[in-house]
């Protein structure tokens, strides 16, 4: 196999005649089924991957991938199939996290044996960055505001996370940091943490982002966000019983206690999502756990129950403030309108053509469009967004709803749960909307 992908991309390369040329309109098809058109702007033969420039949103970016995820690729009127898809005896449950079994042992195996590597893509990316930033990232950054051209954390979150086609230059940089840090244990346990959540959130890269969140666990044993991340990197990897262990022990705080929330939800473990969404009923935090609980809910097909906990968000009280109010009052709105559509969203039903529609993400207002032709859903494109992270939501949620078809049972994307369900809501009405 491993030839055979790097012969296509010589046939590639030979064909354009260029490695790094300004090609026409191309198309990415993803083994999920997905597709996407754009660009592609250059084939790596050796790391086996390329880089695509396609609109997000209203963004265009460029992101990278790997030929092992790619089914086929168009440029130039021609197709190249890069990864042969499995006979459909070996595709049973390919759409679960778990449809890879592993044991304890071998979970622990992958994490040593690909977690502690540096990616193929790793000795190609640059190390660029703003010569203004402070290398020495301290755990508090000064009280001066905030600085991205600064503060590494602050540049991290407002110019690294947006754009995909930074994402490499980022793990890069932190990299570097901590080849600066030796010796000083407390910041290396935060460059350690912040490598494993750069690898969980925009590579879904689960061994080495389960490598580096353990290695920085000593910084703080308590059950922190990144306990739950580190959990689900072992459900992903492939061992269930693994992650509910994990989840089970350390102290919980209320907001990791959501974040457990949506991941028992994703795992199809809902009683014990729900159980622990009451539990927070008199906490600061009450609403959102109900959202989320709501979630898991409608994930399991369970909509009437779903109903009745988003039902208890818009009657809630005792939010952070207005705004909160508003934004988590409006999602569990539109998510009770999503269900009471799902009869009317329906694709055999819509109309040809593409569709709108719109709901609540994590910060704002989301748009998607939806194209429809002879029953079928043929694209879900985010158009419009104003999502801060969890930029793989905007792509793995419309591959997934393109794959079963359907706006129903679809799950979070990594603890995305928000921006997930906000594109399932906007395409619900989309469709309901083009209903015949």
């Amino acid at each position: 196999m491993q030839n055979r992908l790097i012969g296509l991309a010589i046939v590639l390369i030979s064909v354009c005649g260029l490695c790094t040329p300004a090609w026409s309109l191309d198309s990415v098809e993803f083994m999920s089924g997905a597709k996407m058109e754009g660009t592609v702007k250059e084939i790596r033969k050796t790391a086996k991957e390329f880089d695509f420039e396609a609109e997000v949103g209203a963004r265009t970016s460029v992101r990278t991938y790997p030929f092992a995820k790619v089914h086929a690729v168009t440029f130039n009127g021609k197709r190249f199939v890069l990864t042969p898809k499995p006979d459909a005896a070996s595709v049973a449950g390919s759409g679960d996290a778990n449809s890879v079994q592993r044991s304890e042992a071998e979970v622990k195996q992958l994490i040593q044996t690909e977690g502690a590597t540096l990616p193929d893509w790793f000795d190609a990316t640059p190390l660029e960055y703003p010569k203004t930033l402070d290398l020495s990232w301290p755990l508090k950054p000064p009280k001066k505001g905030w600085n991205n051209k600064v503060n590494i954390g602050q540049y991290l979150w407002d110019v690294i996370n947006p754009n995909t086609g930074r994402w490499h230059k980022g793990i890069k940089l932190v990299h570097h940091c901590q080849s600066l840090h030796k010796g000083n244990v407390t910041l290396l346990s935060r460059d350690h943490s912040t490598l494993g959540r750069l690898f969980f959130d925009l590579m879904q890269d689960y061994p080495r982002a389960a490598y580096w969140m353990q290695k920085g666990q000593g910084r703080d044993s308590n059950m922190k966000r990144e306990h739950v991340m580190l959990a689900e990197c072992y459900w992903r990897m492939g061992n269930r019983q693994m992650a509910l262990k994990f989840l089970g022990g350390g102290s919980q705080d209320a907001f990791t206690s959501l974040a457990a929330i949506k991941l028992l939800g994703d795992m199809g473990e809902t009683k014990r999502a729900v159980a622990m969404a009451d539990r927070l009923s008199n906490t600061g935090v009450s609403n959102q756990a109900f959202l989320a609980a709501g979630d898991a809910l409608r994930q399991a097909d369970q909509l009437d129950d779903a109903v009745a906990y988003y039902s208890k968000v818009v009657n809630g009280q005792g939010f952070r403030n207005a705004e909160y109010e508003k934004r988590f009052k409006a999602r569990a709105r539109e998510s009770i309108d999503a269900i009471r559509l799902f009869d009317q969203a329906d694709p055999t039903k819509a109309k040809d053509g593409t569709h709108s529609g719109s709901s609540t993400g994590y910060n704002g207002k989301l748009e998607v469009a939806v194209k429809v032709a002879d029953g079928k859903i043929l694209s879900v494109k985010v158009t419009k967004h104003k999502e801060k992270q969890f930029y793989s939501a905007l792509t793995d949620t419309e591959a997934s709803i393109l794959r079963l078809q359907t706006v129903r049972g679809i799950d979070g994307t990594s603890g995305a749960t928000i921006t997930s369900q906000a594109i399932v809501n906007a395409t619900a009405r989309a469709l309901a909307g083009a209903s015949q």
